[in-house]
């Protein structure tokens, strides 16, 4: 599930994370955009359960130096040993520059520069190096997280994918349906790499919408289709994956036609992107994903009219 739960006071959500555990959840993740950062969230979970997994899905690579990002995880890590994990990503350029002040620049090469550099500042390494894309002089991390936390990386086309597979412990995906997993989990799982993990995690960000009400769910879907998808690297990816049936929406909504652009997404477009119905069907869609190759799934509940967001994560809590 993703934390914090919509619709929650955050100062609540210390007793929304012990019931997420008490629930049966197995796992609790973060992500970092235009509502909380993706750590304290993750801190105050640390603090109040005992088992659940903790990971963030992602922090990027640009908006934090190297050595704060590899102390923060660090000390989440050292707080909650052996469950956290820290997802890392690109991000977009309106985060990065717009919101950060950041030049946007070599997205692949800076990622892949800040994994190996934490895969060593996380083991206690001395980092004294002039990486591609940044350099870090006489660096050494004080705290040793034992056991180190797993580094995935956010991932939708091939290069990044190699990079997860090659030198990550798994990638991170969103915005695509179970039989897409199929085509994308071989470029993560078949990687002969270097990471010593003994397995790669394949987790997958999936946009839910807990109502019977299908039209309600497709009108949500949607929107949110259209907001992600006609972003420009999201749009190369379903051009890759073959999604044909939105040409007519990136037609639209190139030409400025946001009202046409929305009536041109097709209804099983929506139904295999978006996990929407009664609890039982969200459950039997989500364990689709798991047999394409997700090892975690990660529920986003979309805010739906007349649903009330911690009962929706009562109601599709493992069975």
């Amino acid at each position: 599930m993703t934390i914090p739960v919509d619709g929650v006071p955050l100062h609540r959500q210390a007793e929304v994370a012990r019931e997420l555990e008490g629930l049966g959840y197995t796992d609790l993740w973060t992500g970092e955009g235009t509502s909380t950062d993706g750590f304290t969230p993750l801190a105050v979970a640390a603090a109040v359960t005992q088992h659940v997994h903790l990971g963030i899905a992602i922090a990027p690579v640009f908006t934090r130096g190297p050595a704060l990002l590899a102390q923060t995880a660090a000390t989440l890590a050292a707080t909650a040993p052996g469950r956290f994990s820290l997802g890392l990503g690109s991000s977009s350029d309106v985060i990065v520059e717009r919101w950060n002040a950041v030049p946007f620049t070599r997205p692949l090469a800076r990622t892949r520069d800040l994994l190996r550099f934490l895969r060593r500042a996380l083991a206690g390494e001395r980092i004294d190096e002039q990486f591609d894309t940044f350099a870090v002089r006489g660096f050494r991390s004080a705290i040793i997280p034992d056991p180190a936390p797993g580094l995935l990386v956010a991932a939708l086309r091939p290069k990044m994918l190699a990079l997860a597979g090659a030198e990550a412990d798994g990638a991170i995906l969103n915005w695509l349906s179970a039989p897409d997993v199929a085509r994308i989990a071989p470029a993560v799982l078949g990687q002969a790499g270097v990471t010593p993990a003994a397995r790669r995690e394949i987790v997958a960000r999936l946009m839910v919408v807990p109502t019977a009400d299908a039209e309600a769910a497709r009108r949500i879907g949607r929107r949110a289709i259209a907001a992600y998808l006609n972003v420009g690297v999201y749009k190369a990816f379903h051009q890759d994956l073959g999604r044909d049936a939105l040409e007519p929406m990136w037609k639209l909504w190139a030409a400025g036609d946001r009202a046409g652009a929305l009536a041109a997404i097709p209804d099983h477009v929506v139904d295999e992107l978006i996990v929407h119905g009664p609890p039982e069907a969200c459950r039997e869609h989500l364990a689709q994903y798991v047999a394409h190759g997700v090892t975690v799934p990660v529920i986003f509940v979309l805010p739906a009219p007349g649903v009330d967001p911690l009962q929706a994560c009562r109601d599709l809590a493992p069975r």
